[in-house]
Parts: structure tokens; sequence; C-alpha cells
């Protein structure tokens, strides 16, 4: 391709509680985005005999996906490549017609509540994280296929036929258009099932949960492909979606799960750095070329997951911008009339370091008032109650500013790789006061943006697993540099030592 002839890539790209279709026109050496299409995503939650279930409406998602990919042909002309990102470990089955065989759980549903425990009974923990390195959680996908075997049982495959297949959500969109079955690798590996030094499923693994804890997943996961992976072109019956001189549109695997995707589009220009990817969820760590396997990083509860051009995302999830956006919508629930930019001003002027809690606490994880839970945290940790709402945004900015410092030292320690700079990426960088008290909890210079990281880092991987650009992953992130607005915040040289006495005070 010419440097000046436009080439236009379609980025799927689904949030727990959105999703969009993005177009990136790259030209003249940089990106540009359009956004053609927005839509709402929420789990919808199901009576059941054994109590209340949450799914996601996939097929909702499917044809919206559809319609914003038509949308696009008809705005910009033809796609060059599709890509598409998702959250990490839900997953459909579909069976030899690529049809969906059993509704798509979502991961804060209950179900899987106590089941870790009971895998652990049979395989040690340490075990299993020598194997995965990832970090423990009730919603990995290998403790959802313990809860589906124990409720509803899992297709038998002892023919090995092979007729049923498990796909992660970006995997079972992608089968949808281009009718193949695959696994991409970076949002494999939150399974739990993947060898985090090979990035291939581990048979090991596999074996020892068929014969201890009777799981048997024979047959049903696809092939691990690595982003970049021309996964196959767009179906005539799917969607009348063609590249051009009539050339069907491939379907690139990009870094499937949004993280991967966001962590390739932080502009670095070395690898001492570590990262915020700041949305629902706060992903918090570093890039490393190799998985962190140790005791220690088991017991600090950091996860190895996979990442582009054979990279390790070494992280920890921090619990995000859910705290507060569940804070904002029970309060207009409630009839308070809440401006965003004002409550953003309110919490800048409250006091510092009021009240600060440990928003990694269980309390914060399930829908509900948070400033209800937060008032509780107050009291087990006898700090005073905020007192208003500029106060509980305040206290809840301070708090993910004082996890995030946590996590971004354990990484550090833990790794043995020096780090110079917070990057921040994602919707995140337009709380400004965030990623300032992110600079001062740190002591780091915070770089924030680009805001739309992950559409970003999903463009550039198709357009190169395309043949469109070429380069390794640094190149990648000069060509996003060149194409983003960034921020730099400095640190408050004087505020280490109330950051200090914050943490003892709360952690010990």
């Amino acid at each position: 391709m010419s440097d000046a002839t436009p080439v236009h890539i379609g980025a799927v790209d689904l949030g727990a509680s959105s999703g969009r279709v993005m177009v990136g026109t790259v030209a003249n050496g940089r990106v540009s985005l359009t956004e053609i299409r927005r839509f709402s995503n929420s789990v919808v939650p199901v009576p059941t005999r054994d109590g209340e279930r949450l799914f996601w409406d996939v097929l909702h998602l499917w044809s919206e996906v559809r319609q914003g990919l038509l949308t696009a042909v008809r705005n910009v002309g033809p796609l060059s490549a599709i890509g598409i990102d998702t959250w990490g470990v839900d997953y459909g089955l579909v069976n030899a017609s690529g049809a969906l065989s059993s509704q798509v759980h979502a991961y804060r549903s209950a179900r899987t509540r106590g089941v870790p425990e009971q895998v652990f009974t049979r395989i040690p923990a340490q075990e299993i994280y020598a194997i995965n390195g990832l970090q423990v959680q009730d919603f990995n996908t290998m403790f959802q296929l313990m809860a589906q075997q124990r409720d509803d049982g899992l297709p038998r495959t002892s023919d090995g036929a092979g007729s049923h297949a498990l796909m992660l959500l970006p995997d079972l969109l992608a089968c949808f258009l281009t009718g193949k079955r695959t696994a991409e690798v970076t949002n494999a590996s939150t399974t739990g099932l993947v060898d985090a030094r090979r990035r291939t499923w581990s048979r090991p693994l596999l074996e020892r949960l068929r014969t201890e804890i009777g799981l048997d997943l024979s047959g049903l996961l696809p092939d691990i492909i690595e982003p970049g992976t021309v996964i196959g072109t767009v179906r005539p019956d799917a969607a009348d979606i063609f590249g051009p001189d009539g050339r069907p549109t491939p379907v690139i695997a990009v870094g499937s799960h949004d993280t991967a995707s966001a962590v390739a589009s932080v502009p670095a220009t070395d690898s001492e750095f570590a990262y915020v990817s700041c949305g629902t969820w706060s992903l918090v760590g570093l890039e490393l070329d190799e998985p962190v396997l140790t005791e220690a990083s088991r017991t600090a509860n950091f996860t190895n997951e996979l990442g582009v051009d054979h990279t390790v995302r070494y992280l920890k999830n921090v619990m995000g911008l859910w705290v507060l956006n569940e804070a904002v919508r029970t309060w207009r629930d409630q009839g308070l009339e809440i401006s965003l930019p004002e409550v953003d001003a309110a919490a800048a002027a409250a006091e510092p370091l009021r009240t600060v809690i440990d928003i990694n606490d269980a309390a914060f994880y399930d829908p509900g008032d948070m400033a209800a839970r937060i008032d509780d945290a107050a009291r087990a940790t006898e700090q005073p109650l905020p007192r208003d709402i500029g106060e509980y945004v305040r206290c809840i900015n301070d708090s993910l500013a004082l996890a995030y410092r946590r996590a971004v030292r354990q990484a550090v320690e833990l790794s043995g790789r020096e780090v110079k700079v917070l990057h921040v990426v994602g919707g995140g960088i337009r709380n400004r006061l965030l990623c300032q008290l992110a600079a001062d909890a740190t002591g780091l210079p915070v770089m924030a943006g680009p805001a739309e990281g992950t559409a970003l880092g999903n463009i550039v991987i198709a357009a190169r697993g395309a043949g469109l650009i070429d380069g390794d992953l640094s190149d990648l992130r000069r060509l996003i540099r060149h194409s983003s607005r960034l921020t730099r915040y400095v640190p408050d040289s004087g505020a280490c030592a109330d950051w200090d006495a914050v943490e003892r005070r709360l952690f010990g």
C-alpha cells in the first residue's frame, strides 16, 4: 500500500456496558477513528429454580455488530480488514453448524461462588498457577465450566467428532462472520486452561481436570492462534461486506481480549513502563517477555495474561470505575440530579485522603449502593464517613489511586522490572483528578492517552495482519503515538509521605 493511500479497518469493540463499531483510517503515518455505531449492552437476569442467573444477549450484540459493519461500508466504502475484541472469560457453545447451543452466562453471575475452593481441594492452587499463572477469580472460565457441568452439563464429545466447540466471545462473533472456529491466545489465556509459557492449551492440566475433577473438555477447545492471524473471510451469507476489488474482507485475530489491544496501544518509547487500562475495570501492570510464575506472585494474586507479539501482560485487576458508575447510577435512581462535571469539580475540591478504602474488597463487586458500602468500609477502619457526593467521589478516586500504587509497586518487586513512567489508556484518562492522583500516589510521571486505546490497538494489529502495514510492536506504538494527543501529569514531590501513611493505616 502507498503511505498516502487510505485503508479502512473495521474495529468491533465490546464492553460489559456498551459496544461500538469503529472505523480506523490509516494514511500518511497516522490512524484516525470514526465511530459508526454505539449500542448498549447489559446482563439479562433470568429467574431459575436454582436462583437468578445472569446472561448476555449475544444475538442482540451480533445484530448490532452486523448492522454497524454494514453501515461502515455504506459510509466509508469497502473495509480492508475487521478485528474484534471483547472482555474475557465468557463463552458460548456452538454446534456443528455454528449456531449457539446454550445461553451465554455473564461473569458476574453467582453460579461460580465457591467453585475455586472446590477445585483446589483436588488440584492445589500452587500447581495450577505454575501452569497458567492466572489470578484466581471466581469467574475464570475454568470455574464457569465447572459450574455449567454441575448445573446443566456439557456437550458429550466422547465420539471424538468435535460437533460442539467452546468459543470465547470475540471468537464466537468471528465464527458468526467467517464460519471458522479458533481461540485467539490473549483471550484464551483468561480461561485458566492455557500454559502461560507455551501459549497453548495445557494438556497436562486438562487431563488432571478430567481425571481428578471430572471436567472433560475433550473436543471442545478450538486451536489457539496468535494476534495477526487471518481467521477467514466474511461469508456472503453472514453480511454483505466485501473488500477492494471484490475480494471478501478478511477477519483478523487482534488482541481479542480488550486489555491486550489496549496495552498494545500504549504509546511507550521503551520497555520501562507500567500501565493502567482504565475503564469499568482497571488493569494495572507491566508488559514482560516471560511470565512470572513464582509462589510470591501467586500469593500476591497477580495474573499472567498473554499479550500481542508473544508478550505477557503481568497485571492485577483493580475494581475500576465500576464503583463510581454504580454510585452515580444509584444516586440517580434515588432522584438526585447528578452533573458529572460538577461532581468532578466537587471531588477535586474535597479534602484529600480524608476517607480511603480498599477498593478491591469483595463488597464492591456486585451492583448496588456503593455509597452505603463505602460508609460500612469507613466505619470498619475507623475513618470519617463522606459527608456529600463530592467527598464520596473523592474517596473513590483516592482509593483507586492507592490501588494503582500498590499494584505497580508489587509488580515491580515481583518481576524485577524497572519502571520510569506510568501510561494510562482508556476512557478513564478523561478523569483528570484520577490521573493526577495516580502520579502523586505512585511517584511516577503519568502519560495519559489515548482514550480510544483498545480500538486503536485493535486497528493497527488488524491492519498489520492483513498486510497493509508492517513493523513490530514498537512500530505500531509509534504509529499510535503520532496519532494521539497525550497529557503528562507530574507527581507532587511532597505527597509521598501522605500516601505512605494511608497505605500503612489500611494495609499495615
